[in-house]
């Protein structure tokens, strides 16, 4: 039995292997390559010999290792950083999105009330594993954009968790009659099982947590025996182990160690996802695409089109620009994992049939592949759209609402541990400086010292227009974000030939792309630091002397590349 179990997985996991292979080539989620595996495993299924119970035990150790995880990123005073502008946006746009699905569903589709409820709430999530994947490939998790992306999904994981309680009790056999009631008794069990379990986890776990701690080992083994613990007593209780797994994350989530805990489940959550999606392919009936593919067509429509429209139009109201409007929007356009475990769930307790489980997973894999073009391409989006997306906004805008009217001689964008000595250079010279920072919490204590500052997008061409840098003679970026240091030194260049431009480079080869473009002098890892910058502030006082030490610092970099020749790629 043993022998045969392991020649299963090993069929499985080789063609997921070779199809995920193709999949990266063609730089796609490996998630796609997993489901694509699972449906080209699906024919053969039986003849491997496969069981449903031994593959699905292998899926829903996934999904709760995959919950547990994202609770340890839910911590309470993240939560509580999300802001209320990023409570209302998420709340308005899973209720809208919800409401064109259900109706769409409800009336177009045929689907029943019960089936279009659960479409509907499906549609209504977004992918964290997506999003943040690829914002951290591109290495973007520091924007604006993202930062109210990240706001919106942890907004959308707090209803996911209610909901999940509501539907792992919820008795539908009479379709939505007494629905009202049954909320609000499911509610007010699960609300006291999260009270008893949260007040055991905040004052006797941790401090079992810290007595362990000692042992990378120990912790290792106690955190994975608190998930499964926490799983099993809410399955105990009628809920469904999705919900323990998440709260018992979120509780360690306060933990000092919850960071090397996560790194250390990590590779386990790897794995057992790989089965779980693979599961969602072997889900996808082949016989049955051609039936679902009109109906995965329009609720991919919803998500690629409407639900972005929302975002924007929600943005919009709340005056954020339009740039960063539909980076947010776009970046958001596809289904979640979420939405899956809720439709599974569905089906196990009887309330809607496999034929939506297929047609929700082929909108996810429609929708993850339309969402990430989206999210690698934005840029090139946004500059073909712009002129289109100007309907919804007017020049006032959010970021620009504090902007300050006065003529400033020197302007440091991005406002970080390199900032602080620059800033004391600029006072001592007695430069009239402004700082454009896009993090609240900077801003916040910049405002505290009064400092003169903007809360901003260096990224945004509209927002830079208005920062009259015709003006200034001396910019200084801190970025460390090629694309918006690009960005930034062309807008100024356009218009200003004479000021002083001192930018940041993560390595060699971008240094040299930033002097071509029109940079006085660019700091590189080994010469980067605010000392460094404030030194040169304080000594150099025209143009021409910064020209001299863009060329020293040229041959320096020459000498290094010539040294190291082709071996050298990123410092």
């Amino acid at each position: 039995m043993s022998e045969q179990i392991f020649l299963q997985l090993a069929a499985i996991l080789g063609i997921a292997f070779l199809v995920s292979y193709i999949v990266r080539l063609l730089k796609q989620p490996l998630i796609i390559g997993y489901i694509i595996a699972g449906i080209i495993v699906s024919p053969f299924f039986i003849l491997f010999g496969a069981t449903n119970e031994i593959i699905n035990v292998f899926s829903k150790i996934g999904i709760a290792f995959l919950l547990f995880l994202v609770g340890m990123h839910l911590n309470p005073k993240v939560i509580k950083g999300v802001g209320a502008q990023s409570l209302l946006i998420g709340l308005i746009q899973v209720i809208l999105t919800f409401a064109i699905a259900f109706i769409v569903s409800f009336k177009l589709l045929s689907f029943d009330a019960l089936t279009s409820f659960y479409v509907g709430i499906a549609i209504a999530f977004s992918s964290t594993i997506i999003i943040m994947k690829l914002l951290s490939d591109k290495k973007q998790l520091d924007s604006l954009s993202s930062k109210m992306s990240i706001g919106i999904l942890i907004v959308q994981d707090l209803i996911a968790i209610f909901v999940l309680i509501l539907i792992s009790t919820a008795n539908f056999n009479d379709g939505l009659a007494g629905f009202g009631s049954i909320a609000i008794k499911t509610l007010l069990i699960g609300a006291g099982l999260v009270l008893g379990v949260s007040l055991f986890g905040f004052f006797i776990l941790l401090r079992v947590v810290r007595s362990v701690a000692h042992s990378q080992e120990l912790l290792f083994l106690f955190s994975i025996c608190w998930a499964f613990l926490a799983s099993a007593l809410f399955a105990f209780f009628g809920f469904s182990l999705e919900i323990g797994a998440l709260l018992a994350g979120m509780i360690l989530s306060v933990s000092p160690y919850s960071a090397e805990i996560s790194s250390k489940i990590k590779p386990l959550r790897d794995f057992f996802l790989i089965i779980f999606f693979i599961i969602l392919g072997l889900n996808l009936d082949i016989s049955n695409i051609k039936i679902v593919f009109v109906d995965a067509l329009i609720l991919s429509a919803i998500v690629l089109f409407f639900k972005p429209i929302i975002l924007m139009v929600s943005m919009a109201l709340f005056k954020y620009t339009k740039r960063t409007s539909f980076l947010v929007s776009t970046s958001l356009a596809q289904i979640s994992e979420f939405s899956l475990i809720i439709i599974m769930l569905g089906v196990s307790l009887g309330h809607i049939s496999n034929k939506i489980l297929s047609t929700l997973t082929l909108t996810l894999i429609i929708t993850i592949i339309g969402s990430t073009y989206m999210i690698i391409y934005s840029r090139e989006f946004y500059s073909r759209s712009s002129k289109i997306l100007s309907f919804f906004w007017k020049k006032d805008n959010k970021e620009s609402k504090k902007l300050f009217r006065k003529k400033y001689d020197a302007i440091l964008f991005g406002y970080n541990r390199t900032g602080f000595e620059i800033l004391k250079s600029l006072t001592k010279i007695r430069k009239h400086y402004l700082v454009v920072d896009f993090n609240p919490d900077t801003i916040s204590a910049l405002n505290k010292f009064k400092i003169p500052n903007l809360y901003g997008d260096a990224e945004d061409v509209e927002f830079l227009n208005e920062l009259k840098l015709d003006k200034i003679d001396l910019a200084i970026s801190t970025i460390p974000d090629y694309e918006t240091t690009s960005l930034l030194i062309k807008s100024i260049r356009l218009v200003n030939q004479n000021a002083v431009i001192i930018a940041r480079a993560e390595n060699i080869n971008e240094a040299l792309e930033f002097y071509e473009k029109g940079a006085d002098y660019v700091l590189t890892p080994q010469f980067l630091g605010g000392e460094r910058i404030a030194k040169m502030i304080k000594g150099k006082k025209s143009k021409k002397e910064y020209e001299k030490e863009k060329e020293k610092h040229l041959k320096k970099i020459k000498e290094i590349l010539k040294k190291d020749k082709g071996k050298f790629k990123l410092f």
